[in-house]
C-alpha cells in the first residue's frame, strides 16, 4: 500500500496517466495530477475521485511544452508538499507534422524529454527527502530506432514523425540511465519502461479529430490504458524494485535496449545538451 506516499503524475488527465492515477489512489497514495489543460484536468480529477473512491487527489497545472509553466508547477509542489515519493513522467505527444513548443523545441523532443528533464531536476530535492524516492519515465520500444543528431537535434530538415518520436523515446532511456548513475548513493531510484502498444488518444489532433478513425479501427489489437499502465504502477508501488535503478522495464521485467541507449558517453553528452536547452544549472 502507498498510504502516506505523495505522487506526481504528468499527463494524468487521460490514457495511462489517468489509469495510473486511479490505481495509485486506490492504494492510498496522495496523487497530484499534472495536466496541461485546466478544464480537461478538472474533469479527469472528478473521474479519478469517483473511480478510486479517494479524495486524496489534487490538480496541478503543468504545460511540458513551456519551461516557465514547468517551473511554476514545481514551485506549487514544493510549496505545498514537504516531500515527493514518486514522480511518474508519463505525458507524451506525437506530432504528425513538425511543430514547436513555446521555447522553440521540436514538440516531441521538447515535451517527451526536455519538459520532463527540467521537471525532474526541479523536483529532485523533494524526492531526496523521501524515505525512498522513485522516478519513473514512460519510454517506448520505439527508442530502438532513435538517433541523436547533434547537428540537427530538432529535425529541422527531413522531419519524420516516427523518427522524431523514436528520438524522444531514446532520450527518455539515456536520461534515465544517466540520472540513475548520478543518484548512486542516494535513496532515489530512476527507471523507465516500455508500456506496450496502448490504445490512447496520443497522436490524435484535438481540434480536427484527425487520426481518431485509425484508433477506432486498431483498438481491438491494442492494450487498454489500464493494461499499458501496469508496469508503471508496478515500478511505483512494488517492494521488489526498491533497490533497482537505471533499468528499462517491459511487462514488469528488465528488458534489453538498443546499443545507443547503452552508450554511456552519449548519455553524458546528451545530459549536458539537455542542461543547456532547458537553462538548468546543476548548482540551482
Amino acid at each position: 500500500m502507498l498510504r502516506h506516499k505523495t505522487v506526481l503524475i504528468t499527463g494524468a488527465n487521460a490514457g495511462m496517466g489517468l489509469a495510473s492515477t486511479i490505481a495509485l489512489a486506490k492504494q492510498g497514495a496522495y496523487v497530484m495530477m499534472a495536466c496541461r489543460d485546466q478544464e480537461r484536468g478538472s474533469m479527469a480529477l472528478e473521474r479519478a475521485k469517483q473511480e478510486s473512491g479517494s479524495q486524496k487527489l489534487e490538480l496541478v497545472q503543468c504545460d511540458l511544452g513551456d519551461l516557465a509553466s514547468i517551473r511554476r508547477c514545481a514551485d506549487v509542489v514544493r510549496k505545498h508538499h514537504h516531500k515527493l515519493d514518486i514522480l511518474l513522467n508519463n505525458a507524451g505527444v506525437v506530432s504528425l507534422k513538425r511543430t514547436e513548443t513555446k521555447d522553440g523545441f521540436e514538440s516531441m523532443m521538447g515535451v517527451n524529454h526536455l519538459g520532463h528533464f527540467l521537471l525532474t531536476q526541479l523536483l529532485l530535492p523533494s524526492l531526496l527527502l523521501a524515505e525512498q524516492g522513485r522516478i519513473i519515465t514512460v519510454s517506448s520500444g520505439a527508442h530502438k530506432i532513435g538517433r541523436f543528431k547533434a547537428g540537427d537535434p530538432f529535425l529541422t530538415k527531413g522531419y519524420s514523425v516516427w523518427q522524431g518520436y523514436a528520438n524522444s523515446k531514446l532520450a527518455n532511456v539515456l536520461f534515465t540511465k544517466q540520472l540513475a548513475e548520478r543518484l548512486q548513493g542516494t535513496r532515489v531510484t530512476a527507471n523507465c519502461l516500455h508500456p506496450g502498444a496502448v490504445s490512447t488518444d496520443i497522436g490524435v489532433d484535438r481540434k480536427s479529430g484527425f487520426g481518431r478513425s485509425v484508433h477506432r479501427l486498431l483498438r481491438p489489437f491494442f492494450l487498454t490504458p489500464a493494461e499499458g499502465a501496469d508496469t508503471a504502477i508496478y515500478l511505483a508501488s512494488s517492494d521488489e524494485v526498491t533497490n533497482v535503478s537505471g533499468e528499462y522495464f517491459y511487462r514488469r521485467k528488465p528488458a534489453s535496449t538498443s546499443k545507443l541507449a547503452k552508450d554511456a558517453e552519449l548519455a553524458n553528452v546528451f545530459w549536458d545538451w539537455s542542461l543547456k536547452q532547458t537553462g538548468w544549472s546543476e548548482d540551482e
